[in-house]
């Protein structure tokens, strides 16, 4: 697929929304920029770390049917216990 794109106003381009639609990209998405170093590009989706790590958790969560709220519980347990061993005096 060949495809010309323009560069407009502030540096943005916009990318055919069929390119979009085939590899899940949505405003916002990061790209790795590469200077081929012959006036050619190379423009790659950089997926966030943060997002598919925030995904998987979530999958495991679901999976072992964990709720927020147990999960929110759980950790300030884990803190207090935390603190106790680690700051308490005594």
């Amino acid at each position: 697929m060949t495809t010309t794109i323009q560069i407009r106003k502030k540096g943005s381009l916009t990318l055919p929304m069929e390119l979009r639609h085939k590899y899940n990209l949505d405003e916002g998405d990061v790209f790795t920029l590469i200077d081929l170093g012959d006036g050619s590009f190379l423009l790659t989706p950089r997926v966030s770390q943060i997002n598919r790590l925030g995904d998987r958790v979530s999958e495991i969560l679901k999976e072992e049917e964990i709720s927020l709220d147990h999960l929110l519980n759980t950790l300030d347990e884990e803190r207090e216990r935390y603190y106790r061993d680690h700051y308490a005096e005594g």
